[in-house]
């Protein structure tokens, strides 16, 4: 057991030990970094994908209908990111977060969140009906991304830790995963907007931007939202 003495140590020491910082190239692995004040410093964009009312889903809901729904909806999302550079970095019950990196990153995760809801709406939603044709249930779901520098350091005690991502970007993509200004399926900041590709912003026929600008209300800043998608 825990005595007092031994939390107050503990804080102690990690408010007085100084930081060993390096660059990073790739997405850290826990072991990659130590437990105590050490930390890895790279540039990444960050992807939040989010179910919606999940709430209500487990209150209204049978458990093994709620539990299907999450495991589609996470399966899907896992594969998109992964077929598309990211790196899954942490689950938090209903929604996935992940790491993108390299010349490509801002595109290559705008390019997911499109993809995931091509897979919402073209996979997910045509299952679940198929499956439960009288439900009610309709699945809806956000995706978040930001980039910026991330501190990535390792939090927890011997046996039970893991990484903890600090940056604008890891905080924005958690936040605007939630948002969902306006009714958009996908929001990304204006700092990802600003370095998509061509293919990551224009679509259809003719040729236009699938992401509109938007007022965050919560920050006060402008983002970009698109309930487009990208088939598979």
């Amino acid at each position: 057991m825990a005595t007092a003495k031994e939390i107050r140590a503990e804080v102690d020491t990690i408010f007085a030990t100084r930081w060993e910082k390096r660059n990073g190239q790739i997405v850290p692995d826990s072991e990659d970094v130590e437990l105590g004040n050490d930390a890895v410093q790279i540039e990444g964009t960050v992807l939040y994908a989010d179910l919606a009312d999940s709430t209500e889903l487990v209150d209204s809901y049978k458990d093994y209908f709620a539990a299907e729904i999450y495991k589609a909806y996470l399966v899907a999302a896992c594969r998109i990111i992964r077929d598309n550079d990211g790196e899954i970095t942490a689950f938090d019950g209903d929604r996935v977060m992940a790491v993108y990196l390299g010349d490509s990153k801002n595109s290559n995760a705008a390019r997911s969140a499109l993809k995931i809801n091509w897979a919402v709406k073209k996979v997910i939603g045509p299952a679940v009906k198929k499956a439960y044709p009288d439900t009610s249930f309709n699945l809806k779901q956000a995706v978040g991304i930001d980039t910026s520098a991330l501190f990535v350091a390792r939090t927890g005690i011997r046996g039970s830790n893991d990484l903890v991502w600090v940056g604008r970007a890891a905080n924005y993509a958690a936040k605007l995963s939630a948002a969902k200004e306006a009714g958009h399926s996908s929001l990304i900041t204006e700092a990802v907007f600003n370095k998509l590709n061509e293919k990551s912003k224009y679509g259809g026929e003719p040729r236009r931007v699938m992401w509109e600008k938007v007022m965050w209300r919560e920050m006060g800043i402008t983002v970009y939202g698109s309930n487009w998608w990208w088939e598979i």
